[in-house]
């Protein structure tokens, strides 16, 4: 499933609009993501958990040269399933 796929999903089971269930969506992603930039976690209870995760600088190689290379430290977005969504998948 894209968005959409989940935006066509919100409208017919709210029966709406396809343009209000992309601002809902949108909305919903919205939050989601000031909530990883201001609290750098999103717990969506039964659902699961967004949280910002800091990686170190490593040493990676070039796939095409194998070159070694330095990466950057950064971060990324991890997601931890919660209990009722990984029973139901």
């Amino acid at each position: 499933m894209n968005k959409s796929h989940l935006i066509a999903h919100v409208a017919k089971e709210l029966h709406t609009s396809r343009l209000q269930a992309q601002y809902l969506v949108d909305t919903v992603l919205g939050g989601i993501r000031q909530g990883l930039q201001t609290d750098r976690s999103v717990t969506l209870t039964g659902f699961g958990t967004f949280e910002v995760k800091e990686r170190k600088a490593r040493i990676g190689r070039n796939p095409q040269t194998g070159e070694p290379i330095q990466i950057q430290p950064g971060r990324r977005v991890g997601f931890r399933v919660g209990k009722a969504l990984k029973e139901s998948v």
